[in-house]
């Protein structure tokens, strides 16, 4: 097996360390957005966990959101559970708190500890795909397993559409 880039590495480390047997793998495609990282593994958009870091305004602290790949999040749902207003952080942020850049951030691995929330909508699905350190790198994961090692609070955190 080749070796995986140095931030792919850190994830398949991090991943070991806490017991879990999921493989890391690289792509020739990218995995940068839902959609392709949906279309590299074969999968639907919604079975994506996609890593949204969000910055608490009064804390300034880096808050995780690991979203179903076909949802957006709703801010004032985040705003509600974190307890305080939420911004979207420039990539120097992201990179600083998390230790990977913005289409890799990971579920797992990060710098320093987020507070994570994780959308209940991903447990629509046995399988689910995360980021793993790299534009490129994914891996296969179920819902119940991103919540174990994460250890994130399972919550409603999607756009509702309107009904008519």
């Amino acid at each position: 097996m080749a070796s995986l880039k140095p931030s792919a590495q850190k994830v398949q480390d991090a991943l070991a360390e806490r017991g879990f047997t999921n493989q890391v793998i690289e792509l020739p495609d990218s995995t940068r957005t839902s959609a392709e990282a949906a279309a590299a593994v074969g999968c639907a958009v919604e079975q994506i966990a996609k890593s949204l870091v969000f910055r608490g305004k009064q804390s300034g602290a880096a808050i995780l959101v690991i979203a179903s790949g076909g949802n957006r999040v709703d801010e004032k749902k985040l705003k509600a559970l974190a307890g305080e207003n939420i911004s979207k952080p420039d990539a120097d942020f992201v990179r600083e708190a998390t230790g990977f850049v913005i289409g890799g951030v990971p579920p797992l691995g990060h710098a320093q500890p987020l507070r994570t929330f994780i959308d209940r909508d991903l447990w629509r699905y046995d399988e689910i795909w995360g980021a793993a350190g790299h534009p490129n790198a994914v891996f296969r994961l179920t819902p119940d397993e991103l919540a174990a090692m994460t250890g994130g609070a399972v919550a409603d955190l999607a756009v509702t559409p309107p009904l008519f």
